[in-house]
């Protein structure tokens, strides 16, 4: 066969598999649309765990004390932006209220804060064991359990790191973005959307 006709052929192969790929990443924009996810937070079928807005770099100084922001990773004003554009989406979607819990980390209570959603509570499950993995399982645990036993009749929204995010749902979360998640009657939690707006 000439050499040709191998170029042919592979050009053709990598037409097929670019239009396979680009078929999936469609089909996953599809899935993960949103408004799957709005409703059922409206509807209390499902919540929403979102990771802080921008806060640049990763982890935290090695004088870090939770209760001194100026010790911590804080967000930028890029970040702040961010979280403030993500409360406005909030609204647009018809929620103006929620119950709103959040880690202990200065940049996760300013993110929630600044949704302006409602009275930001601290919730120690959703604080970051990045410096202590060995954490993972108890906190994750914890967190099942607290959403497990929650009533409530308000939305509820949930602002933390990526470790605890990636730790319930199995996602890398991007900064500032929203993963809606639903409690199944059999004590499992699956992600039924997400959303992100851009820093």
């Amino acid at each position: 066969m000439s050499t040709g006709c191998h170029s042919r052929k592979a050009a053709l192969l990598a037409t097929v598999l670019f239009a396979a790929v680009l078929s999936l990443l469609f089909s996953a924009q599809q899935a993960f649309a949103g408004q799957v996810g709005w409703d059922a937070l409206k509807n209390r079928t499902a919540f929403v765990i979102m990771r802080h807005a921008l806060a640049p770099g990763t982890g935290d100084p090695d004088n870090f004390n939770v209760d001194e922001c100026s010790t911590q990773r804080n967000l930028s004003e890029v970040g702040r932006l961010q979280a403030r554009k993500t409360g406005d989406l909030f609204r647009s979607k018809g929620i103006t209220e929620a119950d709103v819990f959040a880690s202990a980390w200065c940049r996760c209570r300013d993110t929630a804060r600044l949704l302006a959603l409602g009275t930001v509570r601290t919730l120690e499950p959703l604080n970051s064991f990045f410096r202590r993995q060995d954490r993972r399982d108890a906190q994750t645990t914890a967190l099942k359990d607290w959403l497990r036993a929650r009533t409530g009749d308000s939305p509820l929204v949930l602002v933390t790191h990526q470790v605890n995010i990636t730790a319930l749902t199995g996602i890398f979360p991007k900064s500032g973005e929203l993963i809606f998640v639903e409690a199944g009657a059999d004590n499992s939690f699956r992600v039924i959307d997400r959303v992100g707006i851009a820093p």
